[in-house]
This record gives structure tokens, sequence and C-alpha cells, in this order.
């Protein structure tokens, strides 16, 4: 007991000795926040109303308990829940009910996500307990429960699985899944056979740069030919150097694995063509031959004779060159710009590498590209004074004869797969982008270009288009970083690669990937620089 002394000492004895029961205490209903006013003094009459309260609310609250139950019970046939970690036999009760739940509406017309929800057109307004059981019959259907899980809830609950019913019949659910499914489809502007194509926007390119493709096996002269496989199931780059080295790399985006070099002593290597079926490699240089590597003896062979036939030696052997050579799509033909203007037609599908034809220009051949058009690719031609000539291979006729308005001095000519774009480079810095007019089977007889990027004013020396027709590279070897990726809807330039601060170096070749997922790029130093393109990466 403490004595009345000790109260006053810490001054609680004397504060309430003046105060009723009734007002020192007071029952909080829940109801709001507690008030400031003075609590009332029929102390036995509040509690009474309050006893009173709680009772109803309590029975209000049991009634709804129980109907939830039951309605619990009724969605429990409709729809399986999800099974439930437990060893008792009876489905426990729900842990909370929102008594609000069932005076919710939800309009499943005026949402455009829920549209999905309804069982006839007619449905609009559903009340809480409908709208949850529609969301789970769509989760559901979605996502079917596995097989694994059937079995398991067939042993814990086998008469529970007997009396399982569907919301609706079997003909009407699949009636539904047919009408959504084309829904889907004729509001997808996608392709039917794979996904819709990334489409690129102008201005800013997401692009990375990762480690060189080379680094592995680094060149010892400059690169002069990047190129990858053209199977996107082979990520294989090949560099081709003037070390006379010929080396092939794994191309992963991490470490990039050396996987074999070859050396060529007696051909100074300036241009690596895979094979359009990728069995083997194409090697030209200033030399009237040409070597072939062979992917998969993984040997190189020499052509028997020159290319025409003959044998030379000595100071002759510097007289013919196949530098500039393609292959046509099928690689069954393959053209070779030779002297005096003539372009050489080589019977690859022999195996003899024989000339089996020529056609002939009025001055000295720069390029030589197959676009494809009509039933099948037809041969174009650019001279130096930028004439580019379209050529029958069959009767060996010149088809259509036409101008570059950029000018003289023409460089290097090619093309997009597609056959939708063709671009012209020359000495001063101008890319001309051709569309369709351009074409072998359009009627135009001098297309106008679509447009003439000045973005370099150094002699262009690369010019690239990417797989789907949606970018441009482009780039010279004369000075340093030379070099702009053009986005081809828009034909403009992207402003934020590359900058000033990229160390490109003097590029001397570009290619993309098959998929453009990667960029490589060689330079006068030996390395084969490597960006990854993000908006082309593979999901």
């Amino acid at each position: 007991m403490v004595s009345d002394e000790e109260l006053e000492e810490v001054g609680g004895g004397q504060e309430l000795q003046n105060l009723m029961d009734t007002d020192l205490f007071f029952v909080d209903d829940a109801q709001g926040a507690p008030s400031d006013e003075q609590p009332s003094l029929d102390f036995a009459k509040d509690m009474g109303e309050q006893s009173e309260v709680s009772d109803a609310e309590d029975k209000e609250e049991k009634s709804e308990q129980e109907n939830a139950s039951e309605q619990s019970e009724n969605d429990e046939e409709l729809v399986e829940p999800e099974p439930v970690a437990s060893t008792s036999t009876s489905r426990k009760a729900p842990a909370w009910i929102d008594s609000d739940d069932t005076n919710i509406s939800v309009s499943l017309a005026d949402n455009a996500r829920l549209r999905k929800l309804r069982d006839t057109p007619s449905d609009n307004v559903v009340g809480g307990r409908e709208y949850e059981r529609r969301l789970r019959r769509q989760f559901e259907r979605i996502n079917p429960t596995p097989d694994w899980a059937q079995k398991a809830r067939s042993k814990l609950h086998p008469t529970r699985q007997k009396r399982r019913r569907l919301s609706v019949s079997s003909d009407e659910e699949e009636k539904m899944q047919e009408d959504e499914a084309l829904g889907d489809l004729l509001g997808d502007t996608g392709g039917i056979l794979g996904p819709r194509p990334k489409k690129l926007a102008p201005g800013t390119l997401s692009i990375e740069r990762l480690r060189d493709a080379n680094l592995a096996a680094p060149s010892e002269g400059a690169i002069k030919a990047v190129q990858f496989h053209p199977s996107a199931q082979i990520p294989v780059l090949l560099t081709a150097s003037e070390d006379r080295r010929l080396r092939f790399f794994n191309v992963d985006g991490h470490t990039n694995p050396h996987l074999q070099t070859v050396h060529i002593p007696d051909l100074p290597i300036t241009t690596a063509l895979f094979h359009p079926t990728g069995t083997n490699v194409l090697l030209t240089g200033p030399r009237p031959y040409f070597y072939t590597y062979d992917l998969q003896s993984g040997s190189a062979s020499r052509s028997p004779r020159g290319l025409w036939g003959t044998t030379f030696s000595g100071d002759q052997m510097k007289e013919g060159s196949m530098e500039i050579c393609a292959f046509n799509p099928t690689g069954e033909v393959l053209a070779v710009a030779g002297r005096k203007g003539y372009v050489h037609l080589v019977d690859w599908r022999s195996g003899t590498g024989q000339v089996v034809g020529s056609v002939k220009m009025n001055s000295v051949v720069k390029g030589v590209w197959w676009a494809r058009g009509g039933a099948g690719a037809e041969l174009m031609s650019l001279g130096e004074d930028a004439e580019v000539y379209v050529w029958d291979v069959g009767t060996r006729r010149c088809t259509k004869r036409w101008k570059d308005e950029g000018g003289f001095g023409a460089t290097t000519i090619t093309g997009d797969r597609a056959g939708q774009y063709l671009g012209i480079g020359s000495r001063h810095g101008i890319v001309s982008v051709y569309g369709s007019d351009a074409a072998p089977t359009s009627d135009s007889k001098r297309p106008k270009p679509l447009k003439t990027i000045g973005n370099l004013t150094t002699s262009i020396s690369s010019v690239k288009f990417n797989h789907d027709s949606q970018l441009l590279a482009i780039a010279s070897n004369t000075k340093k970083d030379q070099m702009r990726i053009i986005h081809l809807p828009s034909l403009t330039a992207y402003s934020n690669w590359p900058t000033f601060g990229t160390p490109l170096g003097h590029v001397t070749s570009i290619d993309f990937s098959t998929g453009s997922e990667y960029v490589a790029i060689g330079n006068s130093r030996g390395r084969a620089l490597l960006y990854h393109l993000r908006d082309f990466a593979q999901q």
C-alpha cells in the first residue's frame, strides 16, 4: 500500500480526489477520433446504448460472414482456387472479407481492358462478386492449371473435382476464345507468321560499345574487310587484314573468342566475302587469281589458273586485280570488275572459276551490285564518271543507263537486301540515296535521289545497309572518325553517335550482323570495333 504522504510527494494523491468515477473513464466506439468535448455524465445510459449497438453489429457481421461463406462455396464450385499447402481436408475460412465488395459495380463496356470479361456483347455492369469471378476465369484461361496441380487436387479433394462446374458451356467458351483471338489479331499491325519488327525512331540511336571483336587475336596491319556470317544461327565474324591473314571470331558480345587464323602468304587480301550459302569464303586482292577457304574442311585452295585462263609471272602479276567483286543472291555467278571497263561473269556453280561472259562499260569500273528485281537479280555496275549500267546477264545487254546526280568521281555502289534503296558514294563525301525508281524494273529513265547526304566531306569508302533497311552506315577512310549512321525512313543522321570522342580511327570496313544486333567497324589500326544496337537485341 502507498501512503497518502507518498502520493503527495509524487503529486498524484490530490489531483483526482474530487472527480466522479464517470468522469475518469470513457468508451471508444471507433466511430471517429476522440472528441475534445466533455464525456456524458449518464454513464449507465451510454454503456447500455453501446452494448446494444455492439450486439447489433456482431449479428450483422456474423450474417455477412455466413453470406460470404455461402458465396465463397458457390464460387469455389465455379472456379477452382489455387492449391494451398495444408493437410486439412476442409476449406479454411477466409482470413478477411471486405463487405464493400457486394456494394460496388463495375462497367465492362466502358473500359476497353475489361471488355474481354463480357459473356455477351450486351453485358455492361456487374457486381463485385461477379467481377471477381470473371477475373478468376480470365486468369485461368490465360494461365491454365498445370497437370501436376490438377492431379494433386484430384487426390486431395476427389469429390470436389466431381462437383466442379464450368461457368459457361464448352461450346460457348470455345467461341469466346476464337472471338478474342480474332480481335487480338485484327487489332495488331504486326506480321502473322512472326514478331512485329522493331521500328526505329530518328534523332537518338541506342548503341553500346563492347569489347573489340578481334581482341583475342589482334591484327598486325590495317583491317581490310569485316563481315558477319550470312546465317543467323552462326554468330561468326571474319576479319581480313594487311598481314595477309584471315581470322574468325565467335561474336557473343562478351569475350568474342578467337576460332581460327588462315595465312595466305602470296595474296594481299583486300576483299573477303562469305558465299551466300555460308559454306566458304572468297579471298581476293590485287592479283589475277583468288583463294577459297572451305569452312567445313578448314582448307584454303588457290584457283588453278588465272581468272582469264592465263598464267602470270613477275610484274604481270600486278596487272590483274579481283578487288571489286560480288556474288549474285544465289551464289551461282560471281561478277568481277576487270580492266578497261570490263565486268566479267564467273561461273561459280561449276567450281572451276571460269569466265562465261563479260560486259563492257565506257569508264573504269568502281563498283558492282546485284539488284533484286523481277524474277531474280540483275547486275548493276558503277563507272568512275558516276554512270550506272543495268545489265541483263542472260543476253549480256545494257537495259538501262543513267547518271548519278551526285556529280563525278563515284567510288562505290550498294543496295539493301529488299531492293528498296540504292546508295552511291563519291569522292566528295556525297552519298546519293535512291528509292524504288532506281530499281531495274522501274520505267524511270533517270531516277531522282530521295536525298543527297552530305554529312561527310572526304571520299566515301564504305556504304552499308542493315538487314531491314532502317539504317545506313557511311564512312570515309581518308580522315579519322569519319562515319555516320543514317535513319533511312527519315533520311536523317543520328546526332548522338558517333561523337567527337568516339575512337573510330580511320574506318576501312563496316558490316551489320544478320539481325543488326551488332555492328562491326574495322580501322587502319588493326582493330575490329564492336557495338551493340539495343533496339535489335533478341528478346
